[in-house]
């Protein structure tokens, strides 16, 4: 009989699940022993912790799948503690309608985001610096952490890996926006994409699923492909929205069920007038009303 182990699911690759055991720092082929099927569990997902043993063949036998505290179905990876949340000003331009989406997404599921503004090396003039400069400033206003790197560069990667141990982390964000060059800088794996698009300005993932990468003591980052488009109406009510625009929440309305369009005495629209709270954040919140649950807004 083998000895007993806790690891980790790090990828599920084809038909071929491999776990991590941090005490050896080796992954292993893993299956799931017969019993744990016959309960029917739900699906095993990477990131689950298990209890199981490592067999004289090098192969681990899961006999049980540890409680999750949550799970994320875009990307499949469970106990997600930190999602980093990559963009850029320029290569590609911006992307703040995709932004804010992931940022409400994550905050529903209960992971904190981090945004990180990468390639801050390509910022030669002083209008681009001032563009990351009024985004940094509006979203950290709104309650959220900022960090500045570049991964061609290496700049201030102290600063995001900081932010990684002990914790299982996610990079996510819209395509060519340098996940994967963060990801081998900062941990020397290297993950294959391919060229960024001239017309497009972004990059082809060629990951197909979601895998972790063992980093340091007790540290996983999580490699995702990129996001194209994110629809809330799949995982809340409309009504739910505004509570996960985190500068929203510091303020009052006369109606419990305001959406803070056209009610009166609202208090976020008030805090707009007052320039407590972003035009281009509100904007974004009324245009994923139009395009995520078919709100028909009148503009001024």
């Amino acid at each position: 009989m083998g000895k007993k182990y806790k690891g980790i699911i790090i990828s599920k690759e084809g038909l071929g699940t491999f776990g991590y055991i941090p005490e050896l720092k080796e992954r292993y082929l893993a299956f799931a022993r017969g019993t744990l099927i016959k309960k029917k569990m739900k699906k095993i997902f990477v990131g689950d912790y298990f209890e199981g043993e490592l067999t004289d063949d090098g192969k681990i036998i899961i006999e049980n799948i540890l409680p999750r505290k949550n799970q994320l179905f875009r990307p499949k990876i469970a106990n997600v503690d930190k999602v980093l949340l990559i963009t850029t000003i320029k290569n590609p331009p911006i992307n703040t309608g995709m932004l804010d989406k992931l940022l409400v997404a994550y905050d529903y599921y209960q992971v904190e985001p981090v945004i990180v503004f990468n390639k801050i090396d390509l910022l030669e003039t002083e209008e681009e610096k001032r563009e990351l400069e009024k985004w940094e400033n509006i979203y950290t206003s709104a309650g959220y952490t900022v960090v500045k790197v570049s991964a061609k560069e290496k700049e201030n990667l102290n600063d995001l890996i900081h932010f990684l141990h002990d914790n299982i982390c996610v990079f996510a964000g819209a395509s060519g926006v340098g996940k994967s060059s963060l990801i081998t800088a900062i941990t020397g794996v290297e993950i294959k994409t391919r060229e960024v698009s001239k017309k497009t300005k972004r990059g082809r993932h060629t990951t197909v699923g979601a895998s972790l990468i063992p980093f340091g003591e007790n540290s996983f980052i999580g490699d995702t492909a990129g996001f194209s488009k994110v629809d809330l109406s799949y995982i809340m009510d409309e009504r739910e929205l505004s509570g996960f625009f985190r500068e929203f929440t510091d303020y009052t309305c006369k109606f419990n069920d305001c959406m803070h369009i056209t009610e009166p005495q609202c208090g976020v629209k008030e805090a707009l007038e007052k320039g407590e709270i972003s035009e281009e954040r509100y904007n974004s919140y009324l245009k994923i009303l139009e395009e995520d649950f078919s709100f028909n807004i009148k503009r001024d």
